[in-house]
């Protein structure tokens, strides 16, 4: 059989298979979804793996540099082993410690949301009416609503309590299941890394063309160190911001300032849109205890993000993963719409690396096309720009 006949009925092949598919697509749909509940443990541990191994790979640097000059040095697996059950019960404790801290504050600052705003709801009308905006409608659904009301529409609108308590504990017993074994996957995956990452490297060389697999070789690299400068920088933001948000209100002693704080690293892992989500959630909290504060609030925020964003995340961060903010925006807005905030914080990194990939390729045509002498209307203005040499995939190893 000739390439040309064989190219012709893959191509067959894969339009008979997309026209199947998109026919029937409600099943097609239907069966991805169950292959992705199943596999769910699989691929969360893959996750959670990915997230975990940027600060053992920072922690495996220090203790072998540590070790560098000493006569008896520890065997790689034993390092692996140390490092990785090492930041796993560091970020555990960490974890703890701010659960048994921010948590009390936090639950009883969710509980008194809803009591605050029916005791504040006559001031919060007042400060509303001296703009003349009317609020009568919602006024009367909260003089006339209490939370045992709603707690109660819930349960009856959710069909019976057995049922209810049925599912909830089905669920419940379910997602642990499922996050004791992606744990254990997870955990497999940081000890046996390094196996694997040889392993992949000679399967690559004994089935894929020398090119290609250098290009998926170059490709691996270049996700990985995006997205661990994406993790990691986020991660120090998210520390630096929430921590300097709290001492802010603090001193200035404005309301919530654990939540709003705790809310701030959260939202700081989703560039731009994070700040302006939290200072909108922030500001309504103040808004509920007292509205002679929202502007204070307001300023005090903002000066703490300019602050930061100016001087402080530049050089302790830096531009992470390289993308312009409309980018930025646009990869947050499709992964929050598929996957939520774990979409967010992963499509943005993936539009890096797409955008970098994409980017090498247009260096690399147009060096192709200046050799050549080749050039498209207007080329020459814009060859005058610094055009970067094309990445060398034996130096991105």
């Amino acid at each position: 059989m000739s390439k040309v006949l064989k190219r012709y009925l893959i191509m067959i092949a894969f339009g008979v298979i997309l026209f199947v598919g998109l026919m029937n697509l409600n099943e097609v749909l239907r069966f991805a979804g169950n292959i992705l509940t199943v596999t769910a443990p699989v691929y969360i541990g893959m996750i959670v793996a990915f997230v975990l191994n940027v600060p053992i790979n920072g922690f495996e640097k220090l203790v072998n540099k540590f070790f560098k000059n000493k006569k008896h040095r520890p065997s790689e697996s034993l390092v692996t082993k140390f490092c990785t059950f090492s930041v796993i019960i560091a970020i555990i404790a960490v974890l703890t410690l701010i659960a048994t801290i921010t948590g009390p504050e936090i639950a009883f600052s969710v509980k008194s949301v809803y009591v605050l705003i029916q005791e504040k709801w006559p001031t919060w009308v007042d400060f509303l009416e001296q703009y003349n905006i009317d609020i009568s409608g919602i006024a009367d659904w909260f003089s006339t609503s209490d939370f045992q009301t709603v707690l109660d529409n819930i349960i009856s609108g959710s069909g019976s309590v057995i049922d209810t308590v049925i599912g909830a504990a089905t669920s419940t017993i379910s997602s642990v299941v499922t996050a004791i074994f992606a744990s254990v996957i997870a955990v497999y995956l940081l000890l046996a890394k390094k196996v694997l990452g040889r392993q992949a490297i000679l399967l690559m060389n004994a089935y894929l063309k020398p090119g290609y697999s250098e290009k998926v070789i170059h490709v691996a690299t270049l996700s990985k160190s995006i997205y661990a400068k994406f993790l990691s920088g986020q991660c120090v933001e998210a520390i630096i911001l929430g921590l300097l948000i709290f001492i802010a209100l603090t001193i200035f002693r404005l309301p919530y300032a654990v939540l709003t704080a705790v809310l701030t690293a959260v939202f700081a892992f989703v560039p731009y849109i994070g700040a302006f989500a939290s200072l909108l959630i922030g500001a309504f909290f103040t808004l509920i205890v007292n509205p002679n504060q929202v502007i204070l609030f307001v300023i005090v925020y903002t000066v703490v993000q300019f602050v930061e964003s100016q001087f402080i995340y530049p050089h302790v961060v830096g531009n992470s993963v390289g993308l312009s903010a409309l980018w930025t925006l646009i990869a947050a807005l499709v992964g929050g719409k598929l996957l939520g905030l774990v979409g967010i914080i992963f499509f943005i990194p993936l539009t890096a690396v797409i955008y970098t990939i994409f980017k090498e390729a247009v260096y690399e045509r147009l060096h192709k096309n200046m050799s050549d002498g080749q050039f498209a209307v207007g080329i020459e203005d814009a060859s005058r720009a610094e055009i970067p040499p094309v990445a060398n995939d034996k130096e991105n190893k």
